[in-house]
């Protein structure tokens, strides 16, 4: 519509309309909604140091919301590496990897992730969120089929949608579905099956040999994100990937990325990606959170370096969490908690409803324990649940105190 002149000719500015209402004022709307659903999250007081135990508030909380399953996170080793890189590297890195960012330190740990993981070569992302965000559109487009289960992380999730290649998503771990899915999909110029290794909510692990196999078998490049299988499983801690390889020989062949973090078992921060030399240089130059990224500190890259060692030399981490793991884990099934399949140092407690999930996380708060409640959409509707993280760090005299708390609050 436009206003018409004194000569009666139409004037081509365009009438303004103003609002009264904010344009903004929708969020408190919905801020609402999310509060009468017991979806609405605020932000946690912060706390000075990770660990089995935290304080907010001046309490101590005995903490099993942390994923610092190894509890590196605290280790004065990996404090001692940092600063040393700082003093000798600074802290910001002023660009890109690809402009004048990369650090001696980030070059000396990818070379040590690649042997670590036993990969030709090795690239680091600010997050692995953002190497999920960037590699997936980086390996398959418009043209393209992409093929996830339906529990991944939001980071894959994303990727994909970045991606724009269609998506086929199959049920949890169902592979009969996978391979029919693969079967019908023929007229794409590159497919992608990816999936979680360790699913973060559930704790329980991909058919990864199964799907291995058939991404092998449809021709299908298979992407495998090892975040919190990394540190934790595997003879030597490379995650699940190794876990498995003992059943299928050819699987570090028929898994072509691997991504992962140091953000949690390994008590860093940071992502990455692992592959051939091919792979990486291909992602260098087109997964877009790499290239227009500024480069992480070096000291985050110096403290992974130092939990790369200590992972190597102290099995008993890794090995002492699982079996604590399956004890804790058949000791809450006697009270006939729904612990779902997991089968890792993820514990799901599955209520169901989100506002049970939320009033048992606050009542076992009350007790001195941090559980947090999971809503969605961090899983689906009708499957919140209480996630317990457990860590080296917790005593046993930390997991009798939780059992005991947890049968108390089943009845309130």
């Amino acid at each position: 519509m436009h206003a018409v002149s004194q000569e009666g000719q139409a004037d081509r500015r365009p009438i303004c309309y103003y609002w009264s209402m904010d344009p903004l004022d929708w969020v408190d709307d919905d801020l609402s909604r999310l509060q009468h659903e017991d979806l609405l999250r605020a932000l946690p007081l912060p706390v000075r140091v990770q660990g089995a135990t935290v304080e907010q508030e001046g309490r101590r909380l005995v903490n099993f919301a942390s994923n610092d399953y190894l509890s590196l996170a605290g280790d004065t080793r990996l404090a001692e590496a940092a600063e040393a890189a700082c003093r000798e590297q600074g802290v910001g890195r002023g660009a890109s990897p690809l402009i004048c960012g990369r650090a001696v330190a980030h070059e000396q740990l990818e070379r040590r992730l690649a042997q670590f993981m036993q990969t030709e070569a090795a690239l680091l992302f600010p997050t692995s969120f953002a190497a999920n965000a960037g590699v997936i559109p980086a390996l398959v487009d418009s043209e393209d089929a992409i093929y996830g289960d339906a529990k991944n992380h939001a980071s894959i999730i994303d990727g994909c949608r970045l991606s724009r290649a269609e998506k086929h998503i199959y049920p949890h771990r169902d592979t009969a579905a996978l391979e029919k899915m693969l079967q019908r999909g023929t007229s794409y110029r590159r497919r992608l099956v990816v999936t979680d290794t360790l699913f973060s909510m559930d704790g329980d692990l991909a058919p990864l040999p199964e799907i291995a196999f058939l991404a092998d078998k449809y021709g299908a490049m298979l992407m495998v994100d090892e975040t919190h299988a990394v540190g934790v499983f595997g003879e030597l801690g490379r995650g699940v990937v190794e876990h498995c390889a003992h059943r299928d020989r050819d699987l570090y062949g028929r898994v072509h990325v691997r991504v992962g973090t140091f953000g949690k078992a390994l008590g860093s921060a940071g992502g990455f990606v692992c592959g051939s030399t091919a792979l990486v240089r291909w992602l260098a130059n087109r997964a877009r959170t790499y290239v227009f990224s500024t480069a992480h500190p070096a000291a985050l890259s110096a403290a992974a370096s130092v939990a790369l060692d200590i992972v190597e030399a102290e099995p008993q981490r890794r090995k002492s969490l699982l079996v604590r793991a399956e004890a804790l884990r058949a000791r809450l099934q006697l009270q006939e908690w729904n612990t779902g399949n997991s089968a890792s140092q993820i514990i799901p407690l599955r209520v169901g409803d989100a506002a049970r999930a939320m009033h048992l996380s606050k009542s076992l708060r009350k007790r001195g324990f941090w559980l947090p409640g999971i809503r969605p959409p961090s899983v689906p509707q009708e499957e919140s649940l209480l996630r317990l993280g457990l860590t080296i760090g917790h005593t046993d005299e930390m997991l009798d105190a939780l059992v005991t708390a947890l049968a108390g609050v089943r009845s309130v």
